[in-house]
């Protein structure tokens, strides 16, 4: 059976559709609620970066207009709908990743606990740069982002082998590295590098296992999984965002899926 990497321009609540498998990771970068401060202390406020240039369309605008429709409690009676029952051989339970806010890192594990997955331990993610640069001669500006990582009982799938053939110790932070513009496309205000994704993705599930991506944006989960040969399924609400993953992020690696396919369909 063939790699499948499909994106959805459908909300996720509307999943049972499309007949998607269940997963061994379920990886999702939520709304941070940052409402109309969406863009402080970033350049972007400005035209051209400059506020002696004035406003630019993005003050006081929020990243998307669906952020405070974000309902948490959907969105977790979906995950764990979807994600894999613990079964009794060691080492096979599944397990989500949820990037968030750092002040929503708790409602985040409440939620959680709310829906059996009652055990969890947070990530963080140290970057070279900060988009608080408007702070920057004011106060210590942010250069860390946060994910948690959450599971029912038993402590999930875990990878930590590394090219050496040895197993690793695998710290709680990783280093945050930009992927190249000319090989992952930017699409997304708040996309996660792709690099960085898969290193998440190998530590968490095998080659051929499922992960699904509630909240899509540019796709760079689906990229990621088709690189590190796992089935991924995503949804993404907003056209715009959905066309342009379709476009840039995914058309590529469809391309060669859909070529292997077909070669493997004339061996046989």
């Amino acid at each position: 059976m063939g790699l499948k990497i499909e994106l959805y321009n459908d909300h996720f609540e509307n999943a049972k559709r499309y007949g998607i498998p269940h997963a061994q990771l379920i990886i999702a970068d939520i709304p941070y609620n940052l409402g109309n401060n969406a863009y402080a202390s970033n350049p972007m406020w400005y035209v051209g970066g400059d506020n002696k240039n004035g406003e630019s369309d993005k003050a006081n605008k929020t990243f998307f207009d669906t952020d405070k429709d974000f309902k948490i409690n959907n969105f977790f009676d979906f995950c764990t709908r979807y994600l894999k029952k613990e079964t009794k051989e060691k080492g096979q339970a599944p397990a989500m990743v949820v990037f968030c806010a750092f002040e929503q890192i708790q409602s985040v594990i409440d939620e959680g606990k709310k829906h059996g997955l009652l055990k969890s331990y947070p990530l963080v993610f140290v970057k070279n740069y900060s988009a608080q640069v408007l702070k920057a001669n004011m106060k210590i500006v942010g250069a860390t982002e946060y994910a948690v990582v959450l599971y029912r009982d038993k402590l999930p799938k875990f990878n930590n082998i590394g090219l050496d053939g040895k197993k690793h110790m695998i710290f709680n932070w990783f280093e945050w590295k930009r992927d190249n513009a000319k090989q992952y496309p930017k699409i997304h205000p708040t996309q996660k590098p792709v690099g960085l994704l898969k290193r998440i993705i190998e530590i968490f599930t095998d080659e051929g296992d499922v992960v699904i991506d509630p909240v899509a944006g540019s796709g760079s989960t689906l990229r990621a999984c088709a690189e590190m040969n796992r089935n991924c399924y995503g949804f993404e609400i907003k056209k715009q965002f959905y066309n342009l993953a379709q476009e840039k992020m995914l058309k590529e690696v469809q391309l060669q899926i859909n070529l292997k396919g077909e070669n493997n369909a004339k061996k046989d």
